[in-house]
């Protein structure tokens, strides 16, 4: 399943870019995901990360790895293995008062053990309900810094 979700927030590209590239603020505003290990890197395209989460069929990690990023604009987060592999690129730019940040991303249910697989559709339009839920939070936290 691919998506584009987007959100205005008020607040500058450098605060939003600054918190969202940091993948360890993560569990703050990420519902699913628990913990955040830093494996290697210091932040810039190969750092990896494992990504502890709790799905419905029961606790999943994932590395995750940053695999561009064009700073204070752009970045792009891979999972490089674990379930439900994703990928998320988010882009800030200048909107009005504030900025405008885009969420691209994919998701899919394969990796997910025995029935929870069939499940993938639904899994899928709860994922995207959840993740516009998750964006709340980071508006919330964003624009009360």
């Amino acid at each position: 399943m691919s998506f584009t979700l987007e959100l205005d927030l008020q607040a500058d590209s450098e605060t939003i870019f600054a918190f969202v590239a940091d993948f360890a603020n993560t569990p703050r505003w990420y519902s699913a995901v628990q913990r955040v290990d830093r494996i290697s890197g210091s932040g810039g395209v190969g750092t990896r990360y494992a990504v502890h989460r709790r799905l419905p069929s029961g606790p999943a990690v994932n590395t995750v790895e940053v695999s561009s990023v064009d700073v204070g604009r752009e970045i792009t987060f891979e999972s490089v293995d674990g379930p439900t592999p994703f990928r998320y690129r988010y882009r800030i730019t200048p909107a009005g008062s504030g900025s405008r940040l885009q969420l691209d991303g994919s998701i899919s249910a394969d990796g997910l053990p025995g029935p929870a697989r069939l499940l993938g559709p639904l899994a899928e339009r709860l994922f995207r309900n959840g993740m516009r839920e998750n964006l709340g939070t980071l508006r919330r936290i964003l624009e009360s810094s």
